[in-house]
């Protein structure tokens, strides 16, 4: 059963929906939240893994971040890496004021862009008892590395566009995505276009747009860099073996100890996590084991 509800986030109000098994628990049940990629909805992927994480007896909790989707916040498209982190501290905040959830057992799940923002938020809230992710990226590093020089130059002008939308002027926003793809676009940049540009998962709040001056916040955080902090609290990774986005998994794993676990699905790309059934469908298996056993009574 899907339910809309909200939560407040650093003043903010945050549009969320709740899954609930079919058959209600007779005690407080075990419960997880559930990020959405940059410039994605709860609609989309985050959804998809919500219902299937309550088809299993979880409660499980998805949500527009703040600046994002149906939540509030101006100038809508900002991408704050921080924010984003609050915002899951802020839903087991939630969560751990309903009597359907068991506080001491609830559990994150971050895919993409928030496969680094949940580790980020779990190293210091050890509300977050068993931490996972699907093909989990650092949003920095994903734009870094695809054009430093690029990305060192909107750096450069966040200053002067922070100077504009003081003196009134809108937020510059730039898209993520590709308009159009052909035979020379980047693998990835194709796979991206056709999830959130096709009839396969678009949506109208998914507009693939971010505020350009975020760079200056993304350009401070750093996903990874304290993943250790997790630890003994358990950490999960869930990437493709074709997925370009890989190596940041398996980067993270090596550095958070041995608390911390790679699940490679064989020949899925990172995109094919998000809603491919043959792909999605050891994804959840695994996660289901994964929760299971970590927010176990």
């Amino acid at each position: 059963m899907k339910t809309n509800v909200t939560f407040p986030s650093s003043g903010l109000t945050l549009a969320a929906h709740l899954y609930t098994p079919e058959t209600p628990a007779t005690e407080p049940a075990p419960a997880i939240v559930v990020g959405h990629p940059m410039t994605g909805v709860k609609e989309q992927t985050a959804g998809l893994y919500a219902q299937h994480l309550a088809d299993h007896g979880f409660v499980a909790l998805t949500f527009d971040a703040a600046y994002q989707g149906e939540s509030e916040g101006e100038p809508h498209g900002l991408e704050d890496p921080f924010q984003r982190a609050d915002d899951f501290r802020a839903a087991v905040s939630y969560l751990t004021t309903r009597d359907d959830v068991d506080a001491e057992r609830i559990g994150v799940l971050g895919i993409c862009a928030s496969g680094g923002y949940v580790p980020y938020a779990a190293q210091t809230d050890h509300r977050m008892k068993a931490v996972a992710t699907v093909s989990g990226a650092d949003a920095t590093e994903f734009f870094r590395a695809a054009d430093p020089a690029g990305f060192a130059a909107m750096v450069e002008q966040a200053g002067r566009l922070r100077g504009e939308e003081a003196a009134g002027k809108p937020a510059t926003l730039i898209s993520a995505l590709p308009d159009a793809v052909d035979e020379s676009t980047p693998a990835a940049a194709r796979e991206f276009h056709d999830y959130y540009r096709t009839p396969r998962a678009q949506h109208p709040r998914s507009t693939g747009m971010w505020v350009m001056r975020s760079v200056d916040q993304l350009d401070q955080y750093d996903s990874y860099a304290d993943v250790h902090k997790i630890a003994p609290r358990p950490l999960l990774m869930i990437a493709g073996s074709r997925a370009e986005t890989l190596p940041f998994s398996q980067g993270a794993v090596a550095h958070a100890g041995d608390s911390a676990e790679l699940f490679v699905i064989e020949g899925a790309t990172h995109v094919d996590l998000y809603d491919q059934s043959e792909y999605v469908g050891p994804a959840v298996a695994k996660l289901v084991d994964f929760f299971g056993h970590h927010l176990a009574a």
